[in-house]
């Protein structure tokens, strides 16, 4: 297990931003997770948790206590079962189940960060979610220190959220199991209708695994998604803020505010999200409220490629990208009413 002291954490996460820890521990092992999480708990040393550092905004101070970096391997294909270690990388690990032949986490190619993390966030995308193919997720329980089993059910997945989340001091993710489907080599159904329509079929049908797979890569690469260390569009912790989920009532409010900023004939995104709720897009409030691509002159811009993007343009500091934020969310809240929240996890700083 590797210890450094006055440690950067900028180089852990993909924003590049952040100051140092106090100490650094890297574990490698599910034993040393525990001992360096058992440590700080008996010691009342605060502690943060780093897997991929793709949903994390830490200040510019840093952090003042100790930081683990999660960095365990392991993937086991055990016929439809798929399990990984917390710190095995994402991408690698959707790319090993398109090989073997498993449908359920073909449309999630590309997001970046390791696979302990997509359980706490209910990771998603292009219509696809981790929580309709996780089995089981092995955590260590810090309140009775034990290491224990959660059932699908016992996660209590919604919308980005995620009993990990509602509780994130408690738990730490160990390992996740996946139960995959074996289609013949046929993705799941496709759920959303962008990736359909690039691949020229009905919402519904099935494709070939990696044709799935190439299609979605290729759209995220579009919009800035995908990790390049040369594209500033990708120095970003991908989207920003999480889509909206309103009331009936909210939402007819929010109606009202759009047909008097654009015209009664614009129409706002809209999709089921329940009874009595309805779901619209960060994206799109942000657009319309004047945050086009681009949209800054500092060194924290919005992405050239997608709205719902913050990103360092490499001169950054954390300060940059949060007053960039707070623009965003207030400009959007004074145009229509409705308050974004942001996605990723903020370290000793508030949006």
């Amino acid at each position: 297990m590797q210890e450094l002291h006055d440690a950067p954490l900028a180089p852990l996460t993909t924003f590049r931003l952040g100051g140092p820890a106090t100490r650094l521990v890297t574990a490698t092992t599910d034993a040393e997770v525990i001992d360096a999480v058992r440590e700080a708990d008996d010691t009342g040393t605060p502690l943060l948790l780093i897997g991929g550092g793709s949903n994390l905004v830490i200040g510019d101070k840093g952090f003042e206590g100790t930081a683990v970096h999660i960095a365990t391997r392991g993937l086991s294909l055990d016929g439809t079962t798929l399990e990984l270690a917390a710190g095995e990388i994402w991408t690698d690990a959707v790319a090993r189940t398109v090989e073997a032949g498993l449908a359920g986490v073909e449309c999630l190619a590309g997001i970046p960060g390791s696979a302990g993390a997509t359980p706490i966030q209910n990771v998603g995308a292009y219509g696809q979610e981790v929580s309709s193919t996780i089995n089981e997720v092995i955590a260590y329980d810090r309140r009775s220190g034990e290491t224990i089993t959660l059932t699908n059910a016992d996660c209590c997945f919604s919308y980005r959220h995620s009993r990990f989340k509602a509780e994130p001091e408690r738990y730490v993710v160990l390992r996740v199991r996946f139960e995959l489907e074996n289609a013949d080599g046929l993705s799941a159904p496709l759920r959303y209708a962008e990736t359909a329509r690039a691949l020229g079929v009905a919402p519904g049908e099935r494709v070939p695994l990696a044709e799935a797979r190439d299609t979605v890569l290729k759209l995220r690469a579009g919009k800035g998604m995908v990790l390049d260390p040369e594209d500033h569009d990708t120095w970003s912790a991908g989207s920003f803020f999480t889509n909206p989920i309103l009331t009936d009532e909210e939402f007819a409010a929010f109606r009202a505010r759009v047909d008097e900023r654009l015209g009664a004939g614009a129409e706002p995104p809209a999709f089921p999200a329940g009874e009595g709720r309805v779901k619209t897009s960060a994206a799109w409030l942000i657009d319309k409220a004047g945050f086009t691509k681009g949209y800054g002159t500092g060194p924290a811009r919005i992405s050239t490629k997608h709205t719902l993007a913050l990103t360092n343009r490499g001169e950054a500091t954390t300060e940059d990208l949060l007053a960039l934020a707070r623009e965003v969310v207030a400009g959007v809240r004074e145009a229509f009413g409705v308050t974004l929240v942001n996605e990723p996890v903020t370290v000793g700083v508030t949006i």
